[in-house]
C-alpha cells in the first residue's frame, strides 16, 4: 500500500513540475515530457503491470487536464508502460544507458504518434517541420532532465524495495 501512495504522489509532482516550473524553463515551448520518464521508469524498474498502471494514471491525468477527448493520451501512455515492462529482466540499477534510451524512444514514438493522430490524420503533412522542431529538441530536454529526475526515482524505488525485503523478511 504504502508503495502504491508513493507512485501516485511521483505522478501528481511531476505532473504539477511539469505544468508549472518546466513551462517558465521552456526552450521556444518545448518542455521536457515528465510523464514519460515516470512511465517508462517504472515500466522498466517495476514491470509490465505497473509501467501499464502509472502510464494509466498519467495518461488519465493529461487526458483531463488538457485532452480534447477522454482516453487518447491514457492509451498511448499506457501502452508505453506496458512496452517499456518488457525490458524489466535486462534492467540493472547501476547502468544509465538503457533508462536513457528507453526514456528516448518512448519519447520520440510518443511524438510521432501524437504528430501522426493529430496532424497527419488532418491532412497536414509537415512530418519533418515537425520533427525538428518540436520531436527532437523535445526529446533532447527530455534526456537532460532525465539524468536528474530518474536518479530520483530509481533512489525511492529502491528504498522502497529494500523496505519490503525486510518486511518479508520478518515473516519468513
Amino acid at each position: 500500500m504504502k508503495r502504491k501512495i508513493i507512485t501516485v504522489c511521483i505522478i501528481i509532482a511531476c505532473f504539477i513540475l511539469e505544468c508549472t516550473i518546466f513551462q517558465k524553463l521552456s526552450f521556444g515551448s518545448i518542455t521536457p515530457n515528465l510523464m514519460i520518464i515516470v512511465t517508462s521508469a517504472f515500466g522498466f524498474m517495476r514491470g509490465k503491470r505497473e509501467g501499464m498502471m502509472v502510464g494509466f494514471i498519467s495518461g488519465l491525468l493529461i487526458d483531463i487536464m488538457f485532452g480534447d477527448l477522454i482516453g487518447f493520451y491514457t492509451l498511448i501512455y499506457t501502452v508505453l508502460g506496458y512496452a517499456n515492462g518488457f525490458f524489466r529482466k535486462i534492467f540493472y540499477d547501476d547502468d544509465i544507458k538503457l533508462p536513457l534510451i528507453l526514456i528516448a524512444a518512448s519519447d520520440f514514438l510518443y511524438g510521432n504518434i501524437i504528430c501522426i493522430f493529430m496532424f497527419v490524420m488532418r491532412s497536414r503533412f509537415h512530418y519533418f517541420y515537425y520533427l525538428k522542431t518540436i520531436i527532437i529538441p523535445e526529446l533532447i530536454y527530455t534526456i537532460l532532465v532525465t539524468l536528474a529526475l530518474y536518479q530520483i526515482i530509481l533512489q525511492i524505488n529502491k528504498k522502497l524495495e529494500s523496505e519490503e525485503q525486510r518486511s518479508a523478511s520478518k515473516f519468513v
